[in-house]
């Protein structure tokens, strides 16, 4: 058996311009809904009623002119940043298999996420009424009801905070440089700009969630448990909480700009 096999597959689709492009895509696509969801953010900061998670985004799309077949190339681009990741995850090089498989893992949880949201957008695409913040609710109240559940959410609001922390991390030490090829002058200095501001704010938001979600397991209450729109809406009720989601707001639509300029100078 050519043990090989699989990495040589891989790096020939990675050959492929048209797979390259549509990977691109993706992260076009990523940047839509990211300041999609910084512009409903800010609606709500000033007031107004919408919700502020993935599903509240594309189902703004929806609602365009064509709506629809704009969701159809949001959720390929989606789906082929997804497959994308998961050559990516094969063909890792590390020294330590301790490393290799974290890295590994670590490229297949993005593939599933950006999966996830492919299946989100053709859903709503078809006519799904969707709410990412009912589902998690309802995950929750699943995972409340089995033995040992409480800690078991516990352990996933946990993640999703270090994931937060993770991000506030990538922001602060312009990680992600190691992702894109930040271009030089100007033009670099504002990619930078929008890429701290941008990893800042999700990873605030992020944080929030997990803290909503480990809060949720220890009061055993599946309902405080939620996405994004849960978040922004508990940071909403304290104190300067308008001011505190406009900011994460416009942080989200800095994200989603320079995911454009990701979806340019990414280092596929």
């Amino acid at each position: 058996m050519d043990t090989d096999a699989p990495k040589r597959v891989a790096r020939e689709a990675q050959s492929m311009t048209w797979f390259r492009a549509l990977a691109r895509l993706g992260y076009v696509s990523s940047g839509i809904v990211h300041a999609l969801i910084g512009v409903i953010a800010l609606i709500v900061a000033l007031g107004g009623d919408a919700a502020t998670d993935q599903t509240g985004a594309l189902r703004a799309i929806a609602a365009l002119p064509l709506g629809f077949a704009g969701l159809w190339i949001i959720a390929a681009g989606f789906w082929a940043l997804a497959a994308w990741k998961v050559i990516e995850g094969i063909l890792i090089r590390r020294d330590h298999p301790v490393q290799k498989w974290g890295a590994r893992i670590g490229q297949w949880g993005q593939a599933a996420v950006f999966a996830a949201l492919g299946v989100i957008a053709a859903a709503i695409a078809l006519g799904a009424r969707l709410s990412s913040e009912r589902a998690a609710e309802q995950a929750s109240r699943g995972v409340l009801q089995i033995p040992g559940g409480m800690f078991l959410l516990i352990a996933v609001g946990i993640g999703v905070g270090i994931t937060g922390v993770s991000f506030v991390s990538m922001g602060v030490r312009r990680s992600y440089r190691t992702q894109v090829s930040v271009p030089d002058g100007a033009l670099g200095r504002v990619v930078d700009a929008l890429g701290i501001v941008g990893f800042l704010a999700k990873g605030v938001a992020l944080i929030a969630i997990g803290v909503l979600l480990v809060i949720a397991a220890i009061r055993d209450e599946a309902r405080t448990a939620g996405g994004l729109d849960g978040a922004l809406g508990a940071l909403l009720e304290l104190a300067l909480g308008p001011l505190l989601v406009a900011s994460i707001g416009m942080g989200f639509i800095a994200y989603g700009v320079f995911c454009f300029f990701r979806a340019r100078y990414a280092r596929l």
